[in-house]
């Protein structure tokens, strides 16, 4: 079971009064055996959405945690073509629309039209390619609209007003607003300036913002609600998944901390 489009799953939430949970995963971490078990606790416990992150061997845009995690998923002996593989075994039992986060460069080895085919075959709803901005992305756009794989782009504080447009003219699902410069990591607050940003994002595009970047707490969730459609949330889960990779109570102290910032993520 694929959903065909992200655009619906927010308008359904917003109708409900919510925002959508997006949690961010690396295949391969703590196993590639255990992707399946960990897609159906997100699943049980509220997230709406789910990235599932594509190990690589230099995550440029990620910090230490997600950086440890991609490092542990490739000795592990996560590939991309094993990632996909696991992904369509557990798809036709699981609702949750999937997003593939990836680089450019272990998709551009792959093939770009290959993977654009074998994402979507595997049920992935969209993709996220973090180091492809829209105006280079030309040639991935024409695959990835070819087999109807929604492409995500991310903006930034310094995106300036063109790149903006540009993003919302050639994305869908929605738009990922990085809250800050830098790398992925769980920070204590979110920025002063983060509604100033997505209010100027808001400006040029009706499609949903979701705000990622040190999204890690129930009471970030509950601040993204008032200004965004969706957040991500990212390191603090993956950290989580690895200090309780050992643990038989692994499902429930996930599935805690996940229903909490569902559970935030009203209106």
């Amino acid at each position: 079971m694929r959903t065909e489009r992200l655009e619906p799953v927010f308008e359904q939430l917003k109708a409900r009064g919510e925002i959508a949970l997006i949690a961010y995963i690396t295949a391969g971490d703590p196993s590639l055996a255990r992707l399946p078990d960990i897609l159906r606790l997100l699943h049980d416990s509220g997230v709406d959405m789910v990235e599932v992150g594509f190990p690589f061997s230099d995550p440029l845009a990620d910090g230490p945690v997600i950086q440890a995690a991609m490092h542990r998923a490739l000795q592990g002996g996560a590939t991309l073509p094993r990632v996909l593989e696991t992904v369509a075994s557990v798809r036709a039992s699981l609702p949750t629309p999937l997003i593939a986060f990836t680089y450019y460069n272990p998709v551009q080895r792959y093939g770009l039209e290959r993977f654009a085919r074998d994402a979507v075959q595997a049920g992935f709803t969209a993709c996220l390619m973090t180091d492809l901005p829209p105006d280079e992305a030309d040639e991935w756009l024409h695959h990835a609209r070819q087999y109807a794989l929604q492409p995500i782009f991310l903006l930034t504080p310094t995106s300036t007003v063109a790149r903006i447009r540009l993003a919302a003219e050639r994305g869908q699902g929605f738009l990922y607003c990085v809250s800050r410069t830098g790398v992925t990591g769980a920070r204590d607050q979110l920025p002063d300036d983060l509604p100033d940003l997505v209010a100027r994002i808001r400006q040029h595009t009706a499609l949903p913002i979701a705000v990622g970047f040190g999204v890690s707490k129930p009471d970030h969730v509950r601040q993204i609600a008032q200004i965004a459609d969706g957040a991500v949330v990212g390191s603090q889960l993956v950290r989580y998944l690895h200090e309780f990779a050992d643990s038989p109570h692994w499902p429930t102290a996930l599935g805690e901390y996940l229903r909490g910032l569902k559970a935030a993520a009203k209106r």
